[in-house]
């Protein structure tokens, strides 16, 4: 008869215990073992060294309202269900006034954040984008409250640069830098990462031809570091990609998150021969830091309260202040591809243990992150929880309304309340704690919010 004992331990992991445990960098080759070993449970166990070393005793949740203004795009990828093209039945754009009355229902239920993403609409002038941002900046005022508008992936960044007339294929980095700054001047707050797919041409032009490359992507989110705008990223795996591939594609990001991170005044090791070509491919110049070395060295532009982590960004309302303290990728969110409905659908998916995996091993190779997220709407609630003990940090937040995929069957409207995301934390056996899209704390009464106060 079968046995329920857990696997043998697997002895090749002692060398990447012994990296875990000195804070050093994890190459590809660990991470390759990580996914091969048959010892999941010592692949969790290392991300929930490092996991707990960043976050000790706690997750975090947000209340936020996601919005998609059009699903009418110019793409056609063969993993997306999302898209229509104009005429189509289910095609839609939201006026000003559907936008004004989606930032009203987030004030009224408390919101901090709104997210903002959706096709690349190729009917729409750029004055839509800045106009959409003020809207809600606008609403949220009248409602004497704050907005933080996260907006706009650099898919469709790149995009709007096109509609304005302002990009350049030869200096394209200084085109991305002017319309950043019109969104930025109109409220924009931060980037999401979503786009980013995996980086890879094989994959790229397989599943997603005519989207922007991985290099393109990566001078979006560079140039907004330098702007002072915070980040996230994710990667979309389980289709065509492979194991490999998935890694490259972290590896990429944490060379990028080293740029940021020495821009903001940390120290680091010297690059070893292996990122060499992935320096290359990125166009990043920059030592290796880390943020779960031991001692990790300091500089007078990081408090030293932070212990080498990244310090608190500043105030969203302070727009004089300086990139000093922000610019940089808040947080990696690993996404499964869920195949119903899209071109892709007679794929399979990832499993539920590829998923448990690839989130922990995110934990491990981006050393340099302060946070992953487990995305509750695409790995579920029950799963979210279970990957706060392989590495994830963050479940995300009340999101009411997303329409980009949907898990078993559900509609557009996914929404849990604050007392279930704080319940499926507290059951993980962490301390639940709200947060705002900066990753400050929050204190509220009732509907009313603000950032809590350092100690």
């Amino acid at each position: 008869m079968p046995t329920c004992a857990p696997p043998r331990a697997d002895a090749r992991l002692d060398a990447i215990r012994e990296k875990v445990l000195a804070g050093e960098r994890l190459s590809i080759d660990d991470g390759m073992l990580l996914y091969e070993t048959p010892d999941l449970w010592g692949v969790f166990e290392l991300a929930g060294i490092v996991r707990n070393r960043l976050h000790p005793g706690v997750a975090y949740y947000n209340i936020n309202r996601h919005l998609n203004y059009s699903n009418i795009c110019a793409l056609s990828c063969k993993f997306c269900e999302f898209y229509r093209k104009k005429g189509d039945d289910g095609a839609y754009t939201h006026d000003m006034d559907s936008i004004a009355d989606e930032a009203r229902k987030a004030c009224e239920s408390g919101a901090t954040e709104i997210h903002v993403v959706g096709g690349l609409q190729p009917y729409l002038p750029f004055d839509y984008y800045t106009d959409l941002i003020r809207t809600i900046k606008r609403v949220a005022a009248e409602h004497g409250t704050d907005l933080h508008v996260k907006a706009f992936t650099a898919v469709e960044i790149v995009h709007l640069a096109k509609i304005a007339k302002k990009y350049k294929r030869d200096n394209r980095r200084e085109s991305i830098r002017l319309i950043l700054t019109e969104l930025k001047e109109a409220g924009l707050g931060s980037l999401p990462g979503g786009g980013a797919e995996v980086f890879d041409d094989r994959v790229h032009d397989e599943t997603h031809k005519g989207k922007i490359r991985s290099d393109e992507w990566l001078d979006v989110h560079m140039v907004a570091h330098e702007l002072g705008l915070n980040t996230n990223s994710t990667i979309l795996y389980g289709h065509v990609d492979n194991r490999r591939e998935r890694l490259v594609h972290m590896e990429i990001l944490r060379r990028a998150q080293d740029q940021a991170l020495a821009r903001l005044g940390y120290a680091g090791q010297e690059a070893g021969e292996e990122t060499e070509g992935i320096t290359a491919i990125a166009g990043i110049d920059a030592p290796v830091i880390t943020l779960t070395r031991p001692g990790t060295p300091q500089t007078p532009t990081v408090s030293p309260r932070t212990n080498g982590r990244i310090p608190e960004p500043p105030k969203q309302s302070d727009a004089s202040t300086s990139s000093t303290h922000s610019g940089y990728f808040q947080t990696i969110t690993p996404l499964p591809f869920i195949p119903d409905g899209s071109e892709l659908e007679h794929l399979p998916g990832p499993s539920g243990l590829e998923n448990m995996r690839t989130i922990a091993i995110a934990r491990l190779m981006l050393d340099n992150f302060p946070h992953v997220k487990a995305f509750w709407i695409m790995q579920t609630l029950p799963m979210a929880q279970i990957m706060l003990d392989a590495g994830a940090d963050d479940i995300d937040g009340t999101v009411v309304w997303y329409d980009i995929t949907k898990v078993g069957g559900s509609d557009t409207h996914q929404e849990v309340t604050v007392p279930v995301l704080r319940r499926a934390i507290r059951e993980a056996g962490y301390e639940p704690v709200e947060r705002d899209t900066l990753y400050r704390r929050v204190e509220r009464d009732g509907n009313r919010w603000r950032v809590r106060s350092e100690p």
